[in-house]
């Protein structure tokens, strides 16, 4: 370590006066330095694991990009994340996260590529979906999901790694139109009975709630909501087909 390095050299030009300013020395420079890393975190460098706090504040610059994507700052979209953050982390914590968001990462321009990228190296497929879900219900808490809210988290999705029809299926369950479930079950309006079934075993495998008991309560909470939208869409195929 850099401080004992100092201590050292300080012992041989000063004697012991010279090794205690520079094991001081060191000590500050140490310190720094881990200060640095830990900051460097949330915008994608190669840190072995993914800290509770760099996660909420990745998670937090994400959504910033979807906040910001259609060039209109929504009160209702920043309720909502504040809100969500409150539920996941606790009033203190999330009150922590926001605070430091608000005096360091908003004076410096977001990377999503950087920051998806230390995502996909160090959280699980399933998590990522949570992610985009999570981002998608950001863009829809005022109501409606605009096209330049849905290319942001398209552009997200890339980084992180989801597959183009994970994708496609996470954005059915906040458009409804007559392809709605086929989407969210990842399959062709041409489908036949048995192919919708073994759709359906699938997407519940996919997206069960059991598969996010390593994230917070909120996160889980959106599992669900994934969960319960595959449930209807498969409802309601089987009344449009009568199987």
């Amino acid at each position: 370590m850099l401080r004992w390095l100092l201590a050292v050299l300080g012992y041989f030009v000063y004697r012991f006066p010279g090794a205690i300013v520079g094991f001081i020395l060191g000590s500050l420079l140490d310190n720094l330095s881990v200060k640095g890393r830990r900051f460097q975190t949330s915008f994608g460098t190669s840190q072995q694991h993914v800290t509770p706090a760099d996660f909420e504040l990745n998670l937090l610059s994400l959504a910033s990009l979807v906040i910001k994507a259609d060039g209109n700052v929504s009160q209702t979209e920043l309720d909502y994340v504040r809100q969500y953050f409150v539920q996941a982390y606790g009033r203190d914590r999330a009150n922590a996260t926001f605070r430091i968001f608000n005096e360091v990462i908003k004076k410096r321009e977001i990377s999503a590529q950087n920051i998806c990228a230390l995502l996909q190296q160090r959280t699980r497929y399933e998590s990522r979906l949570q992610i985009l879900h999570f981002l998608f219900s950001i863009a829809n808490a005022d109501g409606s999901v605009s096209t330049a809210e849905v290319n942001e988290i398209n552009r997200i999705a890339g980084f992180l790694g989801v597959y183009g029809r994970d994708f496609e299926s996470i954005k059915a369950m906040f458009f409804k139109n007559p392809d709605s479930a086929y989407k969210i079950l990842e399959i062709d309006r041409t489908a036949t009975v048995a192919e919708i079934k073994t759709a359906y075993r699938t997407m519940v495998k996919k997206y069960h709630p059991d598969k996010l008991q390593h994230m917070d309560e909120a996160h889980q909470k959106g599992g669900e909501e994934k969960f319960k939208k595959v449930q209807e869409a498969y409802e309601q195929l089987q009344k449009e087909r009568g199987f």
